[in-house]
């Protein structure tokens, strides 16, 4: 059941000087994408209105039958946040008042403005630049950061929409807030986590051994629109550990959290309402800004994942600012439906999963079709490239584990059984297997670069609630490549990646984005190595020529990397390619090679190298992207040849042989009880690209009547000719056959 709330658009707030002076006093690293903790709140308090200041949280217009219905520690948390609320405040208006000074605020396009620290902030500065108007959230410095948190000194500064990427999920973490809030009021359970995700948000609950609540979300579609019309401020404290346990000591879930995740002395809670929640922010800076909320789906799930631990009821959403866009996302969810990879897979009998083997896909032979035309594309471009494909175990001793320091970080996610006394584990990845392949015998500076291409069946461990169809699997393949290097030949391998890239996505159709990760705080290695690598991966996306953007402190812990965004015909990013730098692996095998002075030992750079990614997963994208109308070269049903007629049958036989053995993938239909229309629309419907048709007057003449699935007409060809140009469009791995023929 769907439900949705809807409110008249809201401009946002304009706080009164003190207000200006609710932030935390230092800085907390920020994602990129914002990820929330734990939720709470309530509909009680408003937001200030037409420039008049906010009036306490508590005294505002809430529901009465809302507010009597929340849990008892409500009211202690509240009071407890306005304690640690109002002594922050003192310190920061001292601060203004005594260490404010005069700081340069550089815009994108390279104005300057002039602001106060500790006074000023972004929601000032788009004020008088007029731009009020849909800015959701601004980048100071690279970090993500509330609208009316005072800037600090001298600032580079972006002021967000929501249509950009990190906008979004700023809008989508407060909307779980308000979405969490009223899950709390309703029924009363402990909130566990509301992240944001990249379609939307959810929000999960304890309900303590109490029934799930029903699949009606009426009357919480009501309480969520009562938050939304009340323009609740979100409000944010820095807050000490202890002072942290002390807030949240009712909730064990809360508690876990906060032992296990954060390692700061310090983190930030924000208020909306009756809502206190451990999260790094920022948001958004009221309510009143979400305009359209949809309650879509409720699933139920476990804490952290595991079926052993407590069980949890999941409630997914999604927002917007005007209620267009959330009719276009009513569109955009039924064309989703129709594209679906799991109903396209049924449909076209390409793949089916069953229960005997969760988590592992069954490809029928049209499927097994599309996934040895894709592995076999990317090894004709290993070839062109200098790639060398190996064949590596699946079965590996732990002891390889524990060694590539896999094994303390991934080993609940991999499949192990004891054997001999000894502890074994099915490889979830290529990579310690190409180590011992480098170091089977010594090397040379003369061998490097040396690049390592493997198809190895792997296998994780994933819980059954992540399993989705071929997109999270528990066995698949990756197009998964190790280049073995030296430092100096570092910038030229990356550019060899990005082009090999470049090139396989082009083939798709598909445009896509690159984002260079950084060396990030928790780090192995040497800070001048990681520079070095760093600088020699900007050079070569700057040679590269195609726009990039920085994630500051986002690499592994390994190394620098590059992610790669692809964008499908639905404006949807995934994140497939990926280019990593790897200088722990080389270390942990010891693995070297020997100078140009034929004395030393030297360390080789790892790079870790897909494109495709997980080849079930990149079946399962294209899917969708072509909505199932699959280009020639991939076609599992390129082909389809109607005999007109009983005195023609043995002719189509004769092409269906010739087309056979040319290898494509055809069909003919001999079915004398079904008109020829009736043919044509049903080879049609099944997304053969080209129909050949043959009658009498094509069986005299060594002919086919050749038209596509799109009913264009190509007229009558010779069937070598037709043979000849169907073999040429398939070798061009040309994207519109139907057409080009």
């Amino acid at each position: 059941m769907h439900l949705t709330a809807r409110v008249r658009p809201a401009t946002l707030w304009r706080p009164n000087i003190v207000g200006l002076h609710r932030q935390r006093l230092c800085k907390v690293p920020l994602a990129l994408s914002p990820s929330c903790w734990f939720c709470l709140q309530s509909s009680a308090g408003t937001a200030p209105r037409n420039g008049q200041p906010a009036p306490k949280h508590g005294a505002g217009t809430g529901d009465p039958q809302v507010r009597s219905s929340r849990p008892r520690y409500v009211e202690e948390r509240l009071r407890r946040f306005e304690e640690l609320k109002e002594a922050q405040e003192a310190v920061l208006r001292e601060r203004a008042a005594s260490a404010s000074r005069p700081i340069a605020v550089t815009l994108a396009g390279g104005k300057s403005v002039v602001g106060q620290s500790w006074r000023t902030s972004p929601y000032q500065i788009s004020r008088e630049l007029g731009r009020l108007d849909g800015t959701l959230v601004a980048r100071v410095n690279g970090q993500l950061w509330d609208l009316h948190r005072p800037l600090e000194g001298d600032t580079e500064l972006e002021l967000l929409a929501f249509g950009h990427t990190d906008a979004k999920a700023v809008y989508w973490q407060s909307s779980a807030h308000v979405l969490g809030a009223a899950m709390e009021q309703l029924y009363g359970g402990l909130l566990c986590s509301g992240p944001c995700t990249e379609h939307g948000f959810y929000h999960d609950m304890y309900l303590e051994g109490r029934p799930i609540p029903s699949g009606d979300y009426t009357e919480l579609a009501r309480v969520c629109r009562s938050m939304m019309e009340g323009k609740l401020p979100f409000e944010r404290v820095e807050v000490s550990r202890e002072d942290l346990l002390e807030l949240f000591k009712y909730n064990k879930f809360k508690l876990r959290l906060i032992e296990d995740k954060l390692k700061s002395p310090t983190a930030t809670v924000y208020r909306c309402g009756s809502l206190v929640d451990l999260c790094r922010g920022p948001h958004i800076a009221h309510t009143g800004l979400i305009n359209a909320l949809r309650i879509v789906k409720s699933a139920g799930v476990h804490w952290g994942g595991d079926p052993d631990k407590e069980p949890l009821h999941r409630i997914h959403a999604v927002s917007f600012p005007d209620n267009e866009a959330l009719e276009e996302w009513d569109r955009r969810q039924e064309e989703l439906k129709n594209r679906d990879h799991r109903k396209i897979g049924k449909e076209q009998e390409l793949f089916f999963f069953h229960e005997m083997s969760p988590g592992s896909c069954f490809f029928l032979p049209k499927g097994a079709h599309i996934y040895n035309t894709l592995t076999d594309f990317l090894k004709e471009e290993y070839r062109k490239r200098g790639f060398v494909e190996v064949v590596t175990p699946n079965l590996y001793n732990s002891k390889l584990w524990e060694q590539s320091g896999h094994w303390d970080h991934y080993s609940e996610n991999m499949f192990s059984f004891k054997l001999d006394n000894e502890t074994y584990a099915l490889k979830p990845m290529n990579c310690p297997g190409h180590c011992l392949m480098y170091d089977y015998r010594p090397r040379s500076w003369r061998e490097l670069p040396l690049r390592l291409a493997d198809f190895g069946v792997l296998h994780r461990n994933e819980y059954s609630g992540g399993l989705s169809g071929l997109v999270r699997s528990r066995r698949f393949q990756q197009d998964d490549a190790h280049i073995f290097c030296t430092l100096e030949q570092i910038e030229a391998e990356i550019m060899g990646c990005l082009d090999f890239l470049r090139a396989v996505y082009q083939i798709f159709g598909f445009s896509f984005r690159l984002f260079l990760s950084t060396r990030p705080e928790k780090f192995l290695g040497e800070v001048g190595v990681w520079d070095r690598a760093e600088q020699q991966l900007e050079r070569s996306l700057q040679e590269f020529g195609q726009p990039w953007e920085k994630n500051p402190g986002d690499g592994a812990f390994y190394g620098p990397k590059i992610d790669v965004q692809i964008q499908d015909a639905l404006g949807r990013s995934h994140q497939c390619a990926t280019v990593q730098l790897d200088f722990q692996l080389p270390a942990r095998f010891n693995l070297t090679y020997s100078g140009r002075d034929g004395n030393s030992r030297e360390r080789p750079v790892m790079i870790h190298r897909a494109i495709l990614g997980s080849v079930e997963r990149m079946m399962a994208i294209l899917a969708e992207n072509c909505a199932g109308k699959w280009p020639f070269w991939l076609s599992p049903s390129q082909v389809h040849v109607i005999p007109l007629g009983a005195s023609t049958e043995e002719y189509a036989q004769q092409v269906y042989r010739d087309l056979h053995e040319a290898g494509f993938m055809v069909d003919v239909n001999m079915d004398a009880g079904q008109s020829l229309g009736r043919k044509i629309r049903q080879a049609q419907r099944a997304q053969y690209n080209f129909i050949l048709v043959t009658g009498e007057r094509e069986r005299d003449s060594g002919c086919v009547s050749v038209r596509a699935r799109d009913n264009r007409q190509h007229g009558t060809r010779g069937l070598a000719e037709t043979v000849r140009r169907l073999g040429e469009l398939k070798a061009s791995r040309c994207r519109n056959a139907e057409e080009a023929f």
